[in-house]
């Protein structure tokens, strides 16, 4: 799923984890949330506020950041100074990698473009990084913080697979995707964090399932209007519901049982990375505070995608969804 995601105002749609951030955010958070540059903020500012020597790659990787994946951004903002940079570097790989899909016009550019990660991170490895922004960064993210190979190869490779453009077969399918790209993001950024924890890699895997589902459901209507359909084949058979539908437009119950379905899949990762939360080391707090914000902003806007384009759909519908937010501290 390579739609970029921009910021918008909290929707009816209410996402949390709240066993997991219960711990509370350090205060002044949302001061500070507030006071972060936004999309139309000049260069400088951005980079006055990332710290100094912005105005080389570690820029460069902040810059595409900002552009492509804004709720990242602003999250990475909130982490240690001493873990800022590196998330940076690893958030512009993953955004590197995801528009390949939506940049290419045939398949076998697409696989040149992988290709060339591929080779970039066995280059980072042996300490011989090409003279590319991200992969300078990463190459620095990696020496700092002896990143895990494994995890940077099973996204290159998930994307790789994802270039067939073809609808997964099965709400498996999805949760292999989503398990191998955005959960490997998670396991690296708590080992930037440096935490090594059973736990937190648990949680971690259910947080990553369930944003990449909601991610799926969130790009419906964008991927509609290039007629491709890639929600799960098994959940929508089981409605009686086919991909013209969702191309058509149509706003039938059967189509909203789709998608209840598929969100509560979601709900239930949540549930279980909730479980979780007594186990959970503090200092991994900040790894799912990111993942947090950027749910809760792809589903608000996903949802708000879908009443504009079905106009069959209200809030009520996805009220059926009991996922509470979590409680953070008011200033």
């Amino acid at each position: 799923m390579a739609a970029s995601v921009q910021g918008s105002a909290w929707g009816p749609l209410r996402l949390g984890i709240p066993g997991l951030c219960c711990r509370r955010p350090p205060l002044g958070l949302y001061a500070r949330v507030r006071r972060l540059p936004g999309p139309e903020v000049s260069g400088r500012s951005v980079a006055a506020a990332s710290g100094p020597g912005t105005w080389g790659t570690d820029h460069y990787c902040l810059e595409l950041l900002r552009k492509r994946d804004y709720e990242g951004y602003l999250c990475s903002l909130l982490l240690p100074a001493e873990s800022r940079s590196s998330v940076f570097a690893l958030r512009a790989f993953n955004v590197e990698l995801a528009q390949v899909k939506d940049s290419v016009s045939e398949k076998t550019i697409g696989l040149m473009r992988i290709q060339f990660w591929k080779k970039t991170v066995e280059d980072i490895y042996c300490d011989k990084p090409p003279h590319q922004p991200v992969a300078i960064e990463l190459w620095k993210a990696v020496k700092r913080h002896n990143l895990t190979k494994r995890w940077l190869m099973k996204i290159i490779d998930e994307r790789e697979k994802n270039l067939d453009d073809k609808a997964y077969r099965n709400i498996k399918e999805l949760e292999n995707y989503a398990e191998n790209t955005q959960s490997s993001l998670l396991y690296l950024t708590l080992e930037i964090l440096g935490i090594k924890d059973v736990h937190a890699d648990h949680a971690a895997s259910h947080i990553g399932k369930a944003q990449g589902i909601v991610t799926c459901l969130r790009a419906t209507p964008y991927h509609g209007s290039r007629r491709k359909v890639f929600l799960p084949m098994d959940i929508c058979m089981l409605h009686g519901v086919s991909q013209e539908d969702f191309l058509r437009r149509n706003r039938d119950k059967n189509v909203r049982d789709v998608i209840y379905d598929i969100a509560s899949q979601a709900h239930l990762h949540l549930k279980h990375a909730r479980s979780f939360h007594k186990s959970v080391p503090v200092k991994a707090f900040p790894a799912f505070l990111q993942t947090e914000y950027k749910v809760i902003e792809e589903a608000q806007r996903w949802w708000k995608d879908l009443c504009k384009n079905w106009p069959g759909t209200c809030e009520s519908d996805v009220s059926r969804i009991n996922i509470p937010l979590p409680a953070f501290p008011h200033e």
